[in-house]
Formats: structure tokens, C-alpha cells, sequence
């Protein structure tokens, strides 16, 4: 059992403590400036959210080198699964080696988009071999997320660029102008209240091949912190979600 604190009391905050607490973990903390729930223990990070064993954020991009900052200062491991502040990488890889904790972050800790993660790693390798097939990445989510593209589609990209020489650089929103062979775009829409949906496109003049993760609620993402939290709490450092699927596949 672990005391668990939650910063950031929107959606996934709210079934990250439901989760939780079915585990039989305490939720001892959940930080929001904003929210009037019932369930608020608190307003700020400070050490009067004391004492916890791990703490989950998903919060806000604009605050999330501060809110590392706060938990480099209190001692607490972190799982981070805010998105949309990738670009202070370094910044945050920093503020946690000075502090010597242990932080885990992710665009996304669903078990099975991690699954998906590594079947668009072999189809991207494979269709390196075939310069026939362009590639697209869509996403869809709930009209209420704050950032666009996804943190997973932007994951998604990485992994396209990093397997397709004849890809070099991601494009976002709707192009001003027709792409080049060396652009990937990420098409982004907003609608009602879809957990989440991406898929990958490789087409060519003859035919289209697609590979897709369709979320059919939140509690996957729910599952995933957790077993983050419980992996990351005797750590120090910066992991991310690839060395939990590596310690889950080992066994380690």
C-alpha cells in the first residue's frame, strides 16, 4: 500500500484516485488551484502535502518544470503524465539529477498504446524498405484537451522519424502549403468526449495500411500510472515509459 498524491484533480485525476483506491493504496493528497470537488486537500504543492510515497501530475504544461521543481524540494517521486512540455526535457532531467529522486514520464502509460508503440516500430521498420508508402499520424480526443498534437502522437512521430530516413521533420495543423516527401504530418481533432484515438496511415497509389489504438476509457491510463508509481518510488533519476515496459517484459 502507498500514500499517493494526485496534482491535478481533472479527469484523470479523478479516475487515478478511484483506480488507487481499488488497489487499496491511500490517497492522501490531491492538489488543485482550481477545482471546487470535495476530494481538494490542497490548493498548492508544499510540504504540507506530507508525507507521501509517490506523487501523480497531470497537470498543466505551463507549471510542470515548477511543480518538478516542488517535488525535487520535498523529496518525492514523481510519474508525470502532463504533456506538452517535452521542449525543458533537459531542464527536468536536471532539476531531478541535483535533487536525486526518481521522476517517470510519459505522453501516454496505457499498457496497450504502449503495445502499439512497439507494432508502429516494426511496421516502420519494415516499411523503410518501401519508399512507395508515405505516412500520416491522426489523433482524436475529447474537446476539453488542452494540448495539440497529443503527447502520444507527438511519441508516435518520434518513433516514424527515428525508423523513415525519407522523413525528416513533423508538420502539425492544417499546412499552409503542400508538403514535402521529407514531411510527416500529425493531424490533431478535437470532438465531445473521446478518450483517445491514434492511428498510423502508410499509403501508396495502390492501397492503404493503417494501424490503429482506439482508448475506450480512461482507466488503461489510470492502470498505467500506477503501476508507474509503484515502479518508480526506490528509483532515482529520469526514466520514461520504455524502461517500464523493458521491466515489465523482463520481469524486472
Amino acid at each position: 500500500m502507498m500514500q499517493i498524491g494526485i496534482a491535478g484533480y481533472g479527469k484523470m485525476g479523478k479516475m487515478i484516485r478511484q483506480k488507487a483506491l481499488e488497489k487499496g493504496h491511500q490517497v492522501a493528497a490531491v492538489i488543485d488551484p482550481s477545482s471546487d470537488a470535495e476530494e481538494i486537500t490542497s490548493r498548492e504543492i508544499s510540504s504540507a502535502i506530507l508525507p507521501l510515497d509517490v506523487i501523480i501530475d497531470f497537470t498543466d504544461p505551463q507549471t510542470l518544470v515548477d511543480n518538478v521543481t516542488l517535488y525535487g524540494e520535498l523529496q518525492l517521486p514523481a510519474v508525470i503524465g502532463t504533456t506538452g512540455w517535452y521542449d525543458r526535457l533537459s531542464e527536468v532531467a536536471t532539476i531531478v539529477n541535483r535533487a536525486g529522486t526518481g521522476l517517470i514520464w510519459s505522453g501516454n502509460f496505457s499498457l496497450g498504446v504502449n503495445i502499439f508503440f512497439q507494432l508502429v516500430k516494426a511496421a516502420a521498420g519494415l516499411m523503410e524498405r518501401f519508399e512507395q508508402y508515405d505516412v500520416l499520424v491522426s489523433e482524436v480526443h475529447h474537446s476539453q484537451k488542452k494540448d495539440s498534437p497529443s503527447g502520444t502522437a507527438e511519441m508516435i512521430g518520434a518513433i516514424l522519424l527515428d525508423a523513415l530516413s525519407r522523413k525528416m521533420r513533423i508538420i502539425t495543423g492544417n499546412p499552409e502549403k503542400p508538403l514535402c516527401a521529407e514531411d510527416l504530418h500529425i493531424s490533431s481533432s478535437r470532438v465531445g468526449e473521446v478518450p483517445g484515438i491514434h492511428r498510423v496511415v502508410f499509403d501508396s497509389e495502390i492501397d492503404t495500411i493503417s494501424i490503429e489504438h482506439s482508448a475506450r476509457d480512461r482507466s488503461g491510463f489510470a492502470e498505467g500510472a500506477l503501476l508507474a508509481a509503484e515502479w518508480i518510488v526506490n528509483k532515482k533519476g529520469l526514466y520514461n515509459i520504455d524502461d517500464l515496459m523493458q521491466a515489465v517484459i523482463g520481469g524486472s
